[in-house]
């Protein structure tokens, strides 16, 4: 029989522990402490923990029964062919999707993603999984990530990068035919990209991680961090992505019948698989593009004009010059494919026309970003009115197993039946929502902040503890009986993280009330370079000292996955202020949906398209005004009504045992109408339907929901 070790350790090397409940309570179980100090990661873990502690663990009754249960449950997962795709798209199998990102969240242990795109990533990829829908997807390991966060006594954000130690992540080199690590050769104008491969297994899918090797390490060390380099490093990454991602996959026999491209920053990947293409049967480069190009899916995400990536013309001949060549284009002819006037030579080469250029389809990530990106892109489309531009939407939705607290997945069990997380897109099934008692719902809502206020704790002790003795960091403890807002996101500023303390004097009367009080948690990273972003989170620093404030508003230093979850799990309320329509979709909104948080949004993004008026709250009534300034003026001012007039007398309105019944049936509206519509499984059903089964060529309109 095997022994403790070994067992876990098969368990460890596939990622979809990272969604699967049953691990967790495992390791939990066998050292709780040690868990959380190596960030929920089961390889570091088992790499730190003695092996006498696991002989006496081994003999535990209890830990072998969940073991046998949790192996068991992975092992029907991998067999399982009665999913979804296999009922749907069965010949989908023949034609696998290659899903390129420049970052991937899987688990916060492999730290290369920095937020929402990254988050978006690694949802689908699981999802994916769950739905049988045969997916690779494609990203770049870098070693050292995107930064931790350290914020000082001065509320200044310092950016700390530490080096990723391959094995103590799930995981495995990628080896070829004789044995030996995998390696691509990308060529360049000079030397050539030395680019290894690795494996992370994600459920039933693949993750391939580009990994830069010493001799290209040497002219570009840059390409080591996530958004930490400029622009030569970022279009360096670029290649490798498409260019490198692409070979890697035929490399290890893989012919994709669906290239999916998240975002502009992967769009070299179809100009390889063109010169494959060309040299595979001979034809020119017009004809091997009208092939390729059905097979490409290309989602945008940013309405931000600064979010789309443009590069100098020599910069990009210079790296594309051998693919150029065996592409049969002119300077001219290459550099135009980048640009919205081919003609023009002083435009900048964009990542974003390219991709559009080469997809044969295209899309959005929310009905209203649909709209702002077909005006936004109209120009390369002139003979269009905006609504005929050739860019759909497809809503973001987001992994429920990633992202639902256990607790609250047992209690929806018992009202939604035993089976409903393979029904999650039936909005019939959701009805019976309205049979959960409220008591039982708030029970584990009250226990999920308890656990929230223990993690805040810890994670202000060891801040405190890292500070100097004199500092002047908060002690204060949160308050369980509080109503708690939550707002964690990047700090750019047109997410607006101030908009509730424009009035400062209205805010402290707000959040002060002895009655009836409030508190507001906040997280977020600024990028490295953005200086106005540093000055916004210095600013909530300094609100959150002010005596006036101390024990109401909270800052909470490196967010990343791990925060994210304990915030949506443990808030009362989710606040989103982005300025409209800058929100592309705001997939933090929807998790919150799900853990029985409470929505507080601009319309905006997926809120614009998901609000009723009674599942969660709305405020800015969707205007645009063309000074944001007034805008911004108008918004925080309906914030505060919003918050004073409807959500704080909502959440303090309490029945005989003290729960506050009227606002929990707004949870369980807020549950019944959206839970169905925002989830990655939606999403991925959404893809295959309106995408992935036209680029295969695979019929799609009988497809079961």
């Amino acid at each position: 029989m095997q022994d403790l070790r070994s067992r876990l350790t098969e368990l460890a090397r596939n990622f979809h522990w990272s969604w699967a409940a049953a691990p967790d309570r495992i390791f939990r179980s066998i050292d709780l402490q040690l868990w959380r100090d190596n960030n929920h990661n089961p390889i570091a873990f088992l790499n730190e923990i003695a092996d006498a502690v696991l002989v006496e663990k081994g003999r535990d009754a209890g830990i072998l029964a969940q073991l046998t249960h949790a192996e068991e449950s992975l092992r029907r997962y991998h067999q399982d062919q009665n999913h979804w795709a296999s009922w749907n798209v069965p010949s989908l199998a023949a034609s696998p999707v290659a899903y390129f990102s420049l970052e991937f969240c899987i688990h916060e242990s492999l730290a290369i993603y920095s937020g929402g795109l990254g988050v978006l990533a690694g949802d689908h990829l699981k999802s994916c999984s769950d739905l049988g829908v045969p997916t690779h997807g494609i990203g770049l390991l870098y070693r050292q990530g995107y930064f931790r966060q350290e914020i000082d006594e001065h509320g200044r954000q310092h950016e700390v990068y530490r080096d990723l130690e391959t094995d103590g992540v799930a995981l495995e080199p990628v080896m070829d035919q004789n044995g030996e690590s995998l390696c691509i050769e990308i060529e360049t104008g000079d030397e050539p990209f030395q680019i290894g491969v690795w494996r992370a297994r994600v459920g039933r899918c693949t993750l391939l991680l580009l990994d830069v090797l010493d001799p290209t390490l040497e002219r570009y060390p840059q390409t080591l961090r996530l958004y930490g380099g400029d622009l030569t490093t970022r279009a360096v990454q670029e290649v490798i992505l498409g260019i490198g991602g692409y070979r890697a996959l035929r490399s290890l026999g893989v012919l994709p019948g669906v290239i999916h491209l998240n975002e502009g920053h992967s769009a070299f990947a179809p100009l390889e698989a063109i010169a494959q293409h060309m040299e595979a049967t001979g034809v020119d480069f017009e004809r091997a593009a009208a092939v390729v190009s059905e097979t490409v899916v290309f989602t945008t995400h940013t309405p931000v004009e600064a979010g789309h990536d443009r590069f100098e013309p020599e910069l990009v001949l210079h790296l594309l010059r051998p693919l150029q060549k065996r592409l049969g284009l002119t300077d001219e002819a290459l550099l135009g494919l980048g640009r919205v006037d081919p003609e023009d030579s002083s435009e900048l080469f964009c990542m974003t026309v390219l991709a559009l250029s080469l997809a044969g389809r295209t899309n959005a990530v929310s009905s209203l970003h649909g709209g702002v990106s077909r005006s936004m892109w109209q120009s390369l489309w002139p003979d269009s009115r905006p609504v005929d531009v050739p860019i759909g939407h497809i809503t973001n939705g987001v992994h429920v197993g990633t992202w639902l607290a256990d607790e609250l997945a047992q209690l929806y069990a018992s009202c939604l039946g035993s089976d409903w997380r393979q029904h999650l897109c039936d909005a019939f099934r959701w009805y019976g929502i309205e049979n959960l008692d409220p008591l039982s719902l708030w029970s584990v809502k009250v226990e999920l902040k308890k656990r929230l206020l223990g993690f805040l704790e810890r994670r202000e002790a060891v801040r405190r503890s890292r500070l100097s003795k004199g500092s002047t960091a908060s002690s204060h403890a949160l308050q369980l009986d509080a109503l708690t807002i939550g707002f964690a996101r990047r700090f750019a500023s047109y997410k607006r993280a101030l908009l509730l303390f424009r009035d400062l004097e209205r805010t402290k009367h707000l959040l002060t009330d002895p009655d009836h009080p409030v508190q507001v948690v906040i997280a977020g990273k600024s990028h490295p370079a953005d200086e106005p972003g540093k000055d916004l989170l210095r600013q909530l620093v300094e609100i959150s000292r002010d005596p006036a404030f101390e024990g109401h508003v909270f800052v909470l230093e490196n967010h990343d996955m791990n925060v994210g979850r304990h915030l949506i799990r443990g808030c009362d309320l989710w606040l989103n202020a982005p300025r409209r329509p800058l929100e592309a979709c705001g997939t933090s909104g929807m998790k919150a949906v799900f853990n029985a948080t409470l929505n507080c949004s601009v319309l905006d993004g997926w809120w614009d398209e998901g609000y009723d008026m009674r599942n969660g709250f709305a405020f800015g009534g969707g205007l645009v005004h063309v000074d944001s300034e007034e805008q911004d003026r108008r918004d925080a001012e309906d914030l505060m009504r919003v918050l004073e007039e409807e959500v704080v007398p909502l959440y303090y309105r309490r029945d005989d045992q003290g729960v506050p019944v009227d606002w929990l049936e707004m949870v369980k509206h807020a549950l019944r109408t959206l839970a169905w519509r925002y989830n990655s499984d939606r999403m991925v059903m959404d893809y295959v339907r309106q995408a992935y089964g036209r680029a295969a060529k695979i019929e799609t309109a009988g497809l079961r929901f």
